[in-house]
């Protein structure tokens, strides 16, 4: 049986108890509102998150009240990882293809970190990823719009990725690099708008450095960021973006095994830079150290890149916000007015030069950890990644992703991946494309 959902903004009756969000009759419910956008948005999605709980699994919105931040707002609060439900959505005109876009790229995000490690290997994040994007091509601008390479396993040591290299060479499922362009201009020497580097560790350990159970059991999640950035730029695309973007997903999996890469360690990257290893649990930042030396190498308008990187982070804003850091405020400040343009959650955390003297090495140039007895560990990290930026002080920005993935419910999410941030880039990239 489907229940029908209709909107309110008159009080419900005090049988349903004090200021009720939800009231019943005749097999059908009403969400009651408080005639405020942002309040509301909420409310709906609350709602929606509370008729799951119920049991609920079949719905169809009616009424005129609904609109494209409503539905999207009820679709947020009603998904569950499980997927074993349906929302019947009313007609909304020429809203209706954004909220089908939406809908899209945030459900390939939210089941590509839900679905297990030993089913999104490295190997398998970098072919879905090329495909969602090469479709989403081949419907919004043309298939040829997309060309990639994907480097996998011994290669990536052949061709010097050896952050990546590193990482994965403790698993019997092989490391891998997409490396992605976008390009709908047909001018193979069009400029670059932006590269975007997410961050895939497909399953993680800890390595030798190795998570207590408790801290291992949603470590599926993370290859959040690489899902981010994909799924920003799958909307971006949806959006109409006309500008050329590079996609780098760096992926492994983070293992314990004969192979696995150590402690005391050292890598020497590309560019020079020499890395001790001091916790093999700090792997993340290792991988996106051979991404985003590509990305500097494209001279492109601006770099993003993203990442579930680090508890510090989780601390700092909870799991409710995303993390941004750079030292460019008119591109924090352009992030920043993306994300309340699509209400999504974003909070700055401080990145100044004198983090980037906090992860010094006694063996190597630097270690992959702070060299510091109080540190602040999402700002260290950042510092870290700087040393593989050309120009990390403009045109860069680090996205510490907190809000990926929940352990449990809260009540706006249920348990498990919540695509937050995937419209944010996509506002990001479609606002400066049409600054060119």
């Amino acid at each position: 049986m489907i229940m029908k959902i209709n909107l309110s903004t008159e009080q419900a009756s005090e049988i349903w108890g004090k200021n009720a969000l939800i009231s019943f009759a005749n097999e059908q419910a009403t969400i009651h509102l408080k005639n405020n956008e942002k309040s509301d948005r909420t409310l709906v999605q609350t709602a929606a998150r509370k008729l799951r709980t119920q049991g609920i699994n079949d719905v169809e919105l009616i009424g005129y009240d609904w609109n494209l931040e409503y539905c999207w707002a009820f679709y947020q609060g009603f998904y569950t990882a499980k997927q074993d439900w349906a929302v019947e959505f009313p007609e909304l005109g020429e809203d209706h293809e954004e909220l089908l876009a939406r809908i899209n790229a945030g459900d390939f995000v939210r089941e590509i970190v839900n679905l297990p490690a030993d089913v999104i290997t490295p190997v398998v994040l970098a072919n879905r990823a090329a495909q969602f994007i090469s479709d989403l091509a081949e419907q919004y601008a043309d298939k040829s719009a997309v060309s990639f390479r994907i480097i996998s396993g011994k290669e990536l040591r052949e061709q010097n990725y050896l952050g990546l290299w590193n990482v994965g060479k403790g698993s019997v499922n092989p490391p891998a690099m997409l490396q992605l362009d976008y390009n709908p201009t047909g001018n193979p020497d069009a400029p670059v708008l932006a590269c975007l580097v997410g961050k895939g560790i497909t399953f993680d350990s800890g390595g030798y450095s190795i998570k207590p159970s408790n801290f291992m059991d949603s470590m599926r999640s993370d290859m959040g960021g690489a899902a981010l950035v994909t799924g920003g730029l799958g909307l971006a695309i949806a959006r109409g973006l006309n500008q050329r973007v590079k996609l780098y997903l760096c992926c492994a999996e983070n293992l314990v095994s004969s192979t696995a890469f150590k402690l005391g360690d050292i890598i020497e990257y590309r560019n020079g830079v020499t890395v001790e290893i001091l916790n093999t649990d700090a792997e993340g930042r290792l991988v996106l150290a051979d991404g985003l030396i590509d990305a500097s190498e494209q001279q492109a308008g601006f770099i993003l890149d993203a990442a579930t990187l680090t508890g510090a982070a989780k601390v700092a804003v909870g799991n409710d916000y995303h993390s941004v850091l750079s030292m460019d405020d008119h591109l924090v400040n352009e992030l920043l007015d993306s994300a309340k343009e699509e209400f999504e959650p974003f909070w700055r955390l401080p990145f100044e030069e004198f983090h980037r003297s906090q992860v010094s090495s006694s063996f190597a140039d630097i270690s992959n950890t702070a060299s510091v007895a109080v540190a602040a560990g999402a700002s260290t990290a950042t510092a870290f990644l700087s040393k593989f930026v050309k120009s990390y002080d403009k045109n860069w920005l680090h996205l510490d992703c907190s809000a990926t993935f929940r352990k449990t419910p809260s009540e706006l999410w249920a348990t498990g991946a919540t695509g937050l941030g995937v419209q944010t880039i996509a506002n990001l990239l479609v606002t400066k494309a049409t600054q060119i």
